[in-house]
């Protein structure tokens, strides 16, 4: 049962690197269509996870898979959203502006 647990973890990680491939890609399509898998996997690591617990290696492995699927994510945003760094840019104000 364990193990079963581990490998949707892995699941997640590898549908969120296709995920990560297809923004670099520009295929939001492809983007979409992963990202509803990682949901369907997701719901079904939580029912399964409330009948099983994870060995200590696979609690370090899962931090690293969480760690990868954080950064596959915020990769992403920065694919999919380019202009919310320019408009955080503009509005950024220099530390000696004051208001009056």
């Amino acid at each position: 049962m364990r193990s079963d647990l581990i490998d949707f973890y892995r699941a997640i990680e590898a549908t969120s690197a296709r995920m990560l491939e297809s923004a670099k890609q520009s295929d939001w399509e492809g983007v979409a269509r992963y990202e509803n898998t990682c949901s369907v996997l997701i719901s079904e690591l939580r029912q399964l996870s409330q009948n099983a617990e994870l060995s200590r290696e696979q609690r370090k492995e899962k931090t690293r898979i969480m760690q990868s699927i954080l950064y596959n994510d915020a990769q992403i945003r920065i694919l999919a959203e380019p202009w919310l760094g320019a408009i955080e840019h503009m509005h950024a104000k220099p530390a000696s502006t004051s208001l009056h």
